[in-house]
């Protein structure tokens, strides 16, 4: 059964909540250990929302800093904020199903945080690390973003249900295109339908025609899609992001475009395939360049980004084939992380959607069941839904 939206107890009071919070707080102690440091203070949206377990539904979306802190010490954890926050926090954050303490600090005094944090681990700002923020003496960014990329179960399931949300407001919104309709109209639908469900769309991209097959990423404009629609969405909830492509078209422009579908889904598959869990990224980006030449496409990864593992950014980090001296190169998938894997081919070509890494085939989580299916191939992709067709068969 799906559950979604931010009221929802799937979001607040699971049983798996408290049990995910300290397993964060102990990966971030170790980071800390590790980097001799009294303790480490988050300060990000994403961080936040990973360690907090979703305590920080966005108050300003495109804020880089949060409103909403979690200091972790040896022995303790507290959620610094301002004294805006406080009283929705202290009734509906949930803080004692999280084992965190609270501090508020005056909403002007942006100092004030830093000291806070500081003060309530009984420490100096200079002896803590941070997710970058400058107010603290060590940047760890890369070291939280590795320990937060294997999901516990609890992460699992809220990734499981955002994906399937995110997926049916994708769907819902392409069944409803008809040839003519304005990109906007198919991207307004979407944004509701993820607005609907408790999610934000850090990426909602329509285009179609001409401009598909011109462009990689044909933002909405206005313009009319007569033959072929794509649609592109990153959804947001809870910190957790999911990425799916969906396409609808005439049976004429359908049929142009599964030349090109096919090859990215072959590429796409073989990703997949070798990313399993325990194997390097190295693995996998050695096996999507192959793929691209084995599709007659050498280095046609360079024209499009390529994707990667997903969480609570909306890609952890991404690299290229060329880029072998990357921290993130020898970095390993681990078991339960998400990925959400890219490739395309000039033309309008795109395949993707968000797996969890699990053995023996990865799990799609955006997903529906009456979406049509490109071929019985495993795993299974999706096709194009041709317009006319409602919920029937696709190419």
């Amino acid at each position: 059964m799906h559950q979604s939206g931010w009221g929802g107890a799937a979001l607040t009071t699971s049983d798996g909540l408290l049990a995910h919070v300290q397993s964060c707080l102990a990966r971030i102690r170790e980071v800390a250990a590790r980097a001799g440091l009294d303790g480490v203070v988050l300060t990000k949206p994403a961080t936040v929302a990973w360690a907090g377990g979703g305590i920080n539904p966005p108050i300003d979306r495109s804020a880089a800093v949060d409103v909403v802190w979690i200091a972790v010490g040896a022995d303790r954890a507290c959620v610094v904020t301002t004294n805006v926050e406080e009283p929705r926090l202290l009734a509906e954050g949930t803080l004692a199903e999280r084992g965190l303490e609270l501090r508020a600090v005056p909403w002007w005094d942006t100092a004030g945080f830093v000291q806070a944090a500081a003060r309530a681990l009984g420490t100096t700002p200079a002896a803590l690390g941070s997710d970058g923020h400058p107010g603290f003496g060590t940047d760890l960014t890369e070291d939280l973003t590795t320990a937060r990329l294997a999901l516990d179960a609890w992460e699992q399931d809220r990734l499981r249900t955002l994906g399937f949300d995110a997926a049916r407001a994708v769907e819902a919104a392409l069944r409803e295109w008809e040839p003519g309709q304005t990109d906007r109209a198919v991207a307004s639908r979407i944004a509701a339908g993820v607005e609907a469900a408790g999610a934000v769309a850090p990426v909602l991209l329509v285009g179609g025609d001409d401009r598909l097959r011109q462009f990689r990423h044909p933002v909405a404009v206005g313009a009319p899609v007569r033959d072929v629609a794509m649609a592109v969405l990153v959804a947001a909830r809870g910190g957790q992001h999911v990425a799916l492509t969906r396409y609808a078209a005439t049976a004429a422009a359908a049929d142009t475009l599964s030349a090109g579908l096919s090859a990215v889904r072959r590429i796409h598959r073989r990703v997949l395939g070798a990313g399993r869990p325990g194997v390097t990224a190295a693995v996998v980006l050695t096996e999507l360049a192959q793929a691209y030449a084995d599709e007659g496409a050498a280095h046609g990864w360079q024209g499009h980004y390529q994707g990667g593992p997903i969480g609570y950014a909306q890609r952890e980090f991404e690299i290229a084939p060329s880029q072998t001296q990357s921290r993130w190169w020898s970095t390993v998938l681990p078991a339960g992380g998400a990925v959400a894997w890219n490739p395309s081919l000039p033309g309008g070509a795109k395949d993707e959607d968000t797996y969890l890494l699990v053995d023996p085939v990865p799990e799609a989580v955006t997903v529906t069941p009456d979406w049509p299916l490109a071929d019985d191939l495993v795993p299974p992709r999706p096709a194009v839904l041709v317009a006319s067709s409602g919920l029937g068969a696709g190419l």
